[in-house]
């Protein structure tokens, strides 16, 4: 509320109202004057913000678009059907080779069909081993994991004569060939191999077979 100005009386009176009067104007110019200072002190701190981080512009909502999930991955199917071929052809030790082999002075197969001149060729050495697969030291069935990928490698690089080294079982328990006659039972259920001969005495002898594998599909 403002104050009543008190009566004037006289001159003095009067004097000290002017006064008064001029105080309040000063009072009220000062107020006013740093209110001013302060208005162009916020304003000269927004320019200089303004400045230092030059022209902007409203960020633009960046359009999104929705992605198909990626593709699952191609199919092997080459690599299937050659997993349904090892399958279809996995290796028995229970197969019965008794009335398949050919009785002599060194036993010999010959698949259904195959001439003895075959074998009499192979035994002969017409054919020049190419490959071979050494089974010594292995357990039965890593013996048979790496005759059976042997033969499916050869035969699928076109080599006609190989040889497998099965060793002549005289560190075997009885001293009895059991890696011979397992690799004869194994070889016999490839049908990659038309016929096998044990080696001559200089290829390994009894301690080998020396494998004629069909001519490859082209």
């Amino acid at each position: 509320m403002a104050s009543r100005t008190p009566p004037i009386k006289n001159l003095a009176d009067l004097k000290q109202v002017q006064r008064t009067l001029a105080e309040t104007r000063e009072r009220e110019a000062a107020a006013a004057a740093a209110k001013a200072v302060a208005e162009r002190k916020r304003a000269a701190e927004k320019d200089l913000f303004s400045r230092a981080i030059g022209a902007t512009e409203p960020l633009r909502r960046k359009a999104v678009v929705p992605l198909a999930p990626e593709p699952p991955a191609p199919i092997p199917v080459q690599h299937q059907l050659d997993e349904q071929r090892v399958l279809r052809e996995s290796l028995s030790d229970e197969f019965d080779v008794t009335t398949l082999l050919d009785v002599d002075d060194a036993m010999s197969f010959r698949r259904s069909g195959v001439g003895t001149d075959v074998t009499a060729r192979l035994r002969k050495g017409d054919w020049s081993i190419q490959a071979q697969v050494d089974l010594h030291g292995l357990r039965s069935d890593e013996a048979r994991e790496a005759l059976g990928g042997f033969i499916r490698n050869a035969y699928k690089q076109g080599l006609r004569c190989v040889r497998v080294v099965h060793g002549k079982g005289l560190g075997s328990p009885g001293k009895q060939p059991v890696l011979k006659t397992k690799a004869q039972r194994w070889l016999i259920q490839k049908n990659e191999v038309i016929a096998f001969v044990q080696a001559k005495p200089a290829e390994g002898g009894a301690g080998a077979l020396v494998v004629l594998l069909a001519p490859a599909r082209r």
